[in-house]
């Protein structure tokens, strides 16, 4: 497949009158000036974009379902479901993201997000691993979750997972404040495992010591942490301070401020804040009760509470509502909802960013920045 005149946004640059070729292992085999040299080019179908403009697909490394889907319950077409629901929004690739829940379940979970990332997903985004939000967390700051499920820093109960998951565990959010949290977090590191910081309440020292460890994340910025204040900076303070710390954002105007978004990112910059959605289950569907859940306006909360309870945020109308509220362009979000969540993954060899050798995923976008068609691996997987 061939994609001429249209906006390329690779990563790196944006090339007007681009192309783009793509070969048949569903690889970018050129990019660039539609006059530039493709020493390889042979015939392929042609795509004229007639000026509409193309960026990288999105990565989302948490998110716990979507369209009815639910991964924390985590049976096989969950995963599916899930993929297919979030990729009619601009996903091409995301972490399964799992809350806390007895051993034998997690077990099961991870072994099916397993199984999915190794069969693929039809016309869906790509499981490309399983982000762990617990078992490990600090119920002073437990949120929504169920802290009857929190458990102390246990590396061989993590093991358990590893195993069976097939390694394909690659990032946990914990609490490094807890008792273990050393051994802890430099036992997920030695396992190349990313460590985020997130339900917990650590102080600004603690956090210290956590990122010497080898933390280098925060999960949803700002929520689910102890807060800033000038005379004890916190979790939150620490994230936007330590720049070793790469912060996720829920940008929904709700989990977090307008302004708050502004300055994340104006403290942060575009490659240290990685936008995620928290979806849950029921992102996507009408308002209502779902539970111990209650859909009002969009928002999730725990029924009966005012506590947040997720969020039915996807990832393009993330992007749309991160441009309202920082007054930044395109191309200085970008990287938040791309090369940032790649990275973090450990996907950027191959992901993140439109270059010749990675996985075709890309959006095709109209003059608004609606989503006019989702690829994976050059597939087809929703609009056009």
């Amino acid at each position: 497949m061939e994609l001429i005149n249209g906006v390329f946004y690779t990563g790196s640059e944006v090339i007007r009158n681009g192309r783009m070729r793509v070969d048949a292992d569903g690889r970018i085999a050129y990019i660039g000036s539609r006059e530039g040299s493709d020493p390889d080019n042979r015939d392929a179908p042609v795509v004229d974009l007639a000026g509409r403009t193309v960026v990288p697909g999105f990565i989302d490394v948490h998110i716990h379902g979507g369209g009815g889907w639910d991964l924390l319950r985590g049976n096989p077409e969950d995963f599916e479901g899930t993929a297919r629901f979030h990729a009619a929004h601009g996903t091409t690739a995301f972490l399964a993201t799992i809350g806390p829940n007895t051993e034998a379940e997690t077990v099961r979970i991870v072994d099916n997000a397993r199984k999915a990332q190794s069969k693929g997903i039809e016309a869906g985004a790509e499981v490309i691993g399983v982000h762990l939000e617990g078992p490990f967390l600090n119920p002073l700051r437990k949120g929504a979750m169920n802290e009857s499920m929190f458990r102390p820093p246990d590396i061989r109960e993590m093991d358990r997972y590893i195993e069976a998951s097939g390694n394909t565990i690659r990032l946990i959010t914990t609490a490094p404040e807890l008792p273990g949290g050393e051994a802890f977090v430099r036992g997920l590191v030695d396992r190349g495992i990313r460590v985020s910081v997130g339900h917990s309440d650590a102080s600004y020292e603690q956090m210290a010591d956590a990122v010497r460890w080898g933390a280098s994340h925060t999960t949803h910025h700002f929520n689910g942490m102890r807060p800033f204040h000038h005379r004890d900076p916190g979790t939150a303070g620490a994230g936007l301070m330590m720049p070793e710390l790469t912060t996720e954002l829920i940008a929904d105007g709700v989990h977090v401020h307008p302004a708050a978004v502004r300055f994340l990112f104006d403290v942060k910059g575009e490659y240290k804040v990685c936008a995620v959605t928290d979806a849950i289950a029921y992102a996507g569907m009408p308002d209502g009760e779902y539970g111990h859940s209650v859909v009002t306006g969009g928002e999730v909360y725990l029924k009966g509470t005012n506590t947040l309870a997720g969020s039915s945020l996807t990832m393009l109308k993330a992007l749309h509502l991160v441009m309202q509220y920082t007054g930044r362009p395109l191309e200085r979000v970008l990287p938040s909802f791309t090369a940032v969540p790649a990275r973090q993954a450990g996907v950027d060899d191959r992901k993140g960013t439109l270059e010749p050798g990675k996985d075709a995923d890309f959006l095709i976008l109209g003059e608004g920045l609606e989503l006019l068609g989702t690829y994976v691996r050059g597939i087809c997987a929703a609009g056009a």
